[in-house]
């Protein structure tokens, strides 16, 4: 008896199941570990606005600026992003990331995102709310 073919992923495009939510939260996660924000910022629309923060930012150019900065003074990014919850082109997350200053401190950051989709599954809306604690080396978790 032949083995049967896998499933193939269904298309991470709204309206998000719960099998599409997880799979785009965790691309998500699986980008952002990247550091590299010219892949990341292809996930938002050219339109897309943010809230990150204290920050405002509209488009994928300044999407991507900033987190070429970002990640040029959080060193060693490390993130984990869980599902929250989850409606028509909307999902919600939780996440947590660790990272280091230049001058070696260490610090994870907690918070919550709210993500609203265009029908191409590209990002257009992220708001964002972020706290940040300092720990020691010993303390970060995250590999």
């Amino acid at each position: 008896m032949p083995t049967p073919l896998p499933t193939p992923m269904p298309a991470l495009l709204p309206p998000f199941t719960e099998e599409t939510a997880r799979a785009k939260v965790q691309a998500a996660e699986d980008a952002w570990n990247t550091r590299d924000p010219d892949r990341v910022a292809l996930a938002y629309s050219e339109d897309s606005v943010w809230r990150n923060r204290d920050r405002f930012l509209t488009g994928r150019a300044e999407i991507r600026a900033f987190l070429a900065d970002k990640w040029s003074r959080e060193l060693d990014y490390r993130l984990r992003k869980e599902l929250w919850s989850y409606t028509g082109n909307r999902i919600s997350v939780r996440f947590e990331y660790e990272w280091h200053d230049t001058a070696g401190q260490c610090w994870r950051s907690h918070g919550n995102e709210q993500w609203e989709f265009d029908t191409t599954g590209l990002m257009r809306r992220r708001e964002a709310s972020i706290n940040d604690i300092p720990i020691t080396p010993a303390d970060r978790r995250l590999p």
